[in-house]
């Protein structure tokens, strides 16, 4: 017997494994931007601090007469100009890696939905042999 599912069952299974691995993924985007250690992006995260840095130089070197008036100022806007840069390259490497994790979570689900109708088919052949 063919263990292969016919061509609509398949395009079916298909269908049904990326949507539910795009919204599996979506779903976890904000867990792929905050767990290094759960979803590694290499080469692509550990770049967000640096940029994070540089912003706050550049905010200061852009506010460098109003930083001898108002220091607490200036540090405010650097924070808040690090912490842009950190989401924003955040929010990119996350976009860059979902469809990623989307396709792989998309795998998991069809190989998933096909061993479950695989146990059922035999289970219903058992069944009807008996």
């Amino acid at each position: 017997m063919d263990a292969r599912p016919p061509l609509r069952v398949r395009g079916n299974l298909t269908a049904y494994s990326l949507v539910v691995g795009l919204c599996a993924a979506i779903a976890l985007a904000p867990m792929l931007q905050r767990w290094a250690w759960l979803f590694p992006m290499p080469g692509t995260r550990d770049r967000c601090p640096a940029l994070g840095a540089y912003a706050k130089l550049r905010t200061e070197a852009a506010l460098a007469k109003a930083a001898d008036r108002d220091g607490a100022a200036l540090a405010q806007a650097q924070d808040v100009q690090s912490h842009t840069a950190v989401a924003d390259c955040l929010s990119a490497t996350t976009t860059l890696w979902l469809p990623v994790y989307a396709a792989a979570v998309a795998v998991l689900v069809a190989l998933g939905a096909w061993s479950v109708d695989r146990v059922r088919a035999r289970d219903k052949t058992a069944a009807a042999a008996r």
